[in-house]
């Protein structure tokens, strides 16, 4: 519904610069005040949609091997990403945490039938109880980060992320997205959309055991 709202918004926009124009050059009076009206109108309900429907959103919580569907402004939604894991350990690669580290294992998988498909500019963030986030340990990760690379149709790869986390941290959950610029631009306005304006966002429970790893 998000996207049809959008695509009628931008036509309709379209449409009323032209009938704008029109009137301007035939001096219709009141063709520009009924469109400037109905623009408005328009405008004004789309508004009410796209913050109707993020305050009343949810944040949802995902648990291990549970998919997180990426559609962004397209049609289709072929992209997932899930946890498949998480481990913690004081020490990684002869680095020692703040706190721990977690490691993350993440699918990244595609079920398209024919089209090379992959995440654009992925975003990994650990959210805690306070919603205070965390941004990955860029040069504590166990590979080069692989998941801006494309998926043949059908496939699906994993690799491992990591985090230096307070020991004391409540309720960490990953949050992953994706997008830059444009992108990110357009998904803020559309309506019910996870990266729309204040709406809430599906997060992966970060579930360990009670034992720490030792590397």
């Amino acid at each position: 519904m998000g996207v049809l709202l959008m695509l009628l918004t931008i036509c309709g926009t379209g449409l009323a610069i032209i009938l704008l124009i029109a009137a301007g050059l035939t001096r219709k009076t009141w063709l520009v005040k009924f469109v400037f009206g109905a623009t408005m109108v328009w405008f004004a309900f789309y508004a009410v949609m796209l913050f109707g429907f993020s305050f009343t959103s949810e944040e949802k919580t995902l648990s291990l091997n549970e998919p997180k569907a990426f559609c962004g402004f397209y049609l289709d939604c072929h992209l997932h990403t899930e946890v498949r894991d998480v481990r913690k350990t004081k020490t990684l690669g002869g680095k020692t945490a703040n706190g721990e580290f977690y490691i993350v294992k993440v699918k990244v998988s595609s079920d398209a039938r024919r089209a090379e498909l992959g995440l654009h500019h992925p975003q990994f963030e650990v959210v805690d109880a306070r919603d205070k986030r965390y941004r990955r340990v860029e040069d504590a990760t166990l590979s080069d980060n692989p998941f801006e690379r494309k998926i043949p149709a059908g496939g699906a790869f994993e690799d491992e992320i990591v985090f230096d986390l307070p020991f004391d941290i409540q309720n960490p959950r990953l949050d992953v997205a994706e997008g830059i610029g444009v992108d990110k631009v357009i998904e803020a306005i559309l309506i019910d959309d996870e990266d729309s304006l204040w709406h809430r966002r599906n997060l992966f429970k970060l579930e360990t055991g009670d034992s720490v790893a030792s590397n």
